[in-house]
């Protein structure tokens, strides 16, 4: 349900701002139903791959024939049978690794996790059973430094809002003090110019 749904309904632009923040905070911690479904299809599929693998090994060891030639028929299909788990799990492994860089970052307010996530070092990233380790330093790091704090959201410190600049204010002029040589009044105006033509 979008901003345009929820002001169809009778809310306010207001309340419908909040309910949507409710909800995006709510929903942080889930993981999308595209990602579950990957995950869950690629279970079933590597289970499936075992139980025919291990179909296939009954057969050959009730199977008549060349004893030496069975062996190392069988012995091979172990082989591929433990490559094939190997690999499911290494897949699964950087599967929950993603899903737990990304949950990490939406919890620290990165705008744009994809671009976020280019610039970490995922070497330096490891899972511990479901601990994360070795990403908050390099989330710090980037929220402090120069060219990457952007891709965060501002943490308000109840400064004032809008831009800050430094320099001339207008209507000041430029002495540098604070004063202003412009006249006060349009009288004074008119005066100042005429005195400066007789000159």
């Amino acid at each position: 349900m979008n901003k345009e749904d929820l002001l169809k309904l009778g809310l306010t632009e207001e309340q419908a701002e909040k309910v949507l923040s409710a909800n995006t905070e709510q929903l942080k911690g889930f993981i999308p139903k595209a990602r579950f479904d990957e995950v869950n299809n690629a279970k079933k599929q590597a289970e499936k791959d075992l139980s025919d693998r291990d179909k296939q090994l009954e057969t050959l060891k009730n199977s008549t024939g060349d004893v030496e030639t069975l062996k190392q028929t069988i012995e091979t299909l172990q082989n591929e049978n433990k490559a094939a788990t190997d690999k499911y799990n290494a897949e699964l492994a950087e599967i929950k690794l993603a899903g737990a860089v990304d949950t990490a970052l939406l919890g620290a307010d990165a705008l744009n996790v994809k671009a976020v996530k280019a610039l970490l070092d995922m070497s330096k990233i490891k899972m511990d059973g479901d601990v994360l380790l070795g990403i908050n330093e390099q989330i710090e790091s980037l929220k402090k430094a120069e060219d990457s704090k952007m891709l965060f959201k501002a943490v308000e410190t109840g400064k004032q809002k809008g831009p800050n600049f430094a320099g001339v204010k207008p209507g000041e002029g430029n002495t540098g003090n604070g004063e202003s040589n412009a006249p006060k009044s349009l009288t004074e105006a008119i005066m100042a110019r005429f005195t400066t033509q007789s000159d």
